[in-house]
């Protein structure tokens, strides 16, 4: 990842020492609306509230949700496991904190989140304790055959703590990304800074190969991979590594797409993992005639630019999907109010409103010491905190952020219209699979605002406080 902090001032993820909460299963009735609110000051932190009922509301502000009009369908909300991330859970918790933790987050049933979309690193990234990649060789050395390919350090820590949360949710999908290929591949000759060679593409692509095949049979099916992580960026103190678009284009064109055909996997790839302030690099892989048919999407960050490119995007090529792929707040922000309207009208709201599938964000744990990491950011913040001597969970803003929708928004939901924006609500609406319907609801303004939520020719009234999110749940009447 790549840190910038002007970018999100203002953002902070404040660290709350709270219980799990608990949450009700869909109305089993139509006309009867459940409600789950989080309030900026903290007062309210995913607290159920009263029963709503729809009726004939009236408000100077008027939602309209229209489940005939429909978008994208969802794959699911999460964060990524991290080599940071599986350590924690694996050496710094007990098995019965593990476990307690895992359902928290993983099952989908009764009062847990159901996180469903979780991202993973194809060897190092700045939160691992070293630096490796699947195939390391002694400088001015080369493993062309790739003989001695392995995963081993996968299987220590992230093997287990995947295979633990697909138990919990098998509806979880899997997507991955290297920040570097291995060093003999690149021009610099190691994991830092230095771009691929272009004789190595056939090399690269048959690691990535590799990599999708062997986790697979270890219990981790990949189905979606990008084949570098912000690959406009060189870092100096982490594995990293420069492909610009064409050359993107040619390695997915030439050697990626065509290596996945030919071993018949399955495993999707998407373009870009990098920031929405250059759009023209995805749009540059998209518009080249070999490389497109090989592209299943786009995957975006969120450390520069606004979340209203991937739409245009998403216009020019209407066939490929979006993927929000990460982002990460920490200690450089220390408002809540700021920090929590900004994650949901960003990225739980704005980013699914621009056709993201899934959203992802960075470390799902760090420590209370913000690692353990290896360069990169140094003060960034995990959707939980586990202390490192006790174990014990504190659930940061980014919890909250997510199981507003990954709570409530099912894999396989479909994003259905709803205005957003009228008398500063925000809002994003999705019916899942099995007939319930979600909205959730942002109130931007710095005083509380009254609003109805009209479905057809019925409607409900809610007030929200100043920064206030709630997710509203219904079935609505046959």
């Amino acid at each position: 990842m790549r840190l910038i902090p002007a970018l999100l001032a203002g953002t902070a993820l404040i660290a709350l020492h709270m219980s799990a909460p608990a949450y009700a299963a869909a109305p089993s009735g139509s006309g009867r609306v459940q409600v789950w609110e989080t309030d900026a000051d903290q007062s309210k932190l995913l607290a159920q509230q009263p029963d709503l009922s729809f009726g004939h509301a009236e408000a100077a502000v008027v939602i309209t949700v229209d489940p005939s009009r429909t978008y994208q369908s969802m794959v699911g909300f999460g964060a990524a496991m991290t080599d940071a991330s599986a350590y924690i859970l694996q050496h710094d918790m007990t098995p019965e904190q593990r476990d307690a933790l895992m359902r928290d987050l993983f099952d989908a049933s009764g009062d847990h989140l159901g996180l469903s979309f979780m991202r993973l690193t194809i060897g190092a990234s700045d939160f691992s304790r070293i630096d490796y990649s699947y195939d390391d060789m002694p400088k001015g050395e080369q493993d062309s055959a790739l003989a001695h390919f392995s995963i081993a350090p996968a299987k220590a820590d992230v093997l287990p703590s995947v295979r633990q949360a697909r138990l919990l949710n098998p509806n979880l999908t899997l997507m991955a990304s290297p920040w570097s290929a291995p060093g003999w591949m690149k021009t610099s000759d190691s994991l830092i800074t230095g771009s691929l060679k272009p004789e190595a593409y056939p090399y690269f692509a048959d690691y990535l190969a590799r990599y999708v095949t062997v986790m697979k049979s270890e219990g981790a099916p990949i189905s979606f991979i990008t084949l570098q992580n912000e690959p406009g960026f060189e870092p100096a103190d982490y594995p990293g590594m420069r492909v610009d678009p064409n050359a993107r284009a040619d390695f997915i064109g030439g050697y990626l797409g065509p290596k996945f055909k030919a071993a018949d996997i399955e495993t999707k790839i998407l373009d870009y993992d990098h920031n929405w302030d250059l759009p023209s690099s995805p749009l540059t892989v998209l518009g080249d005639a070999k490389a497109n048919p090989y592209v299943a999407g786009v995957a975006w960050h969120c450390y520069a630019g606004d979340v209203g490119a991937q739409g245009p995007v998403h216009d020019a090529y209407p066939d490929k999907d979006a993927y929000f792929t990460e982002c990460s707040g920490g200690d450089w922000a220390p408002k809540f109010d700021d920090s929590f309207d900004w994650f949901m009208n960003t990225l739980i709201i704005g980013s699914t409103r621009n056709w993201a599938r899934g959203v992802l964000f960075w470390n799902l744990a760090l420590d209370e010491n913000h690692g353990p990491h290896l360069g990169g950011c140094g003060d960034c913040r995990g959707v939980v905190t586990v202390d490192s001597k006790t174990g014990a969970v504190t659930r940061n803003l980014e919890y909250y952020a997510l199981a507003h929708a990954s709570r409530f928004v099912r894999p396989g939901a479909t994003r259905i219209a709803s205005d957003s924006g009228a008398g500063g609500i925000s809002t994003v609406a999705f019916r899942n699979t099995d007939g319930s319907e979600a909205l959730i609801a942002l109130n931007t303004n710095k005083t509380p605002t009254a609003f109805a939520v009209r479905q057809g020719a019925q409607s409900f009234a809610y007030t929200l406080p100043a920064r206030a999110a709630a997710s509203f749940v219904w079935r609505p009447a046959n």
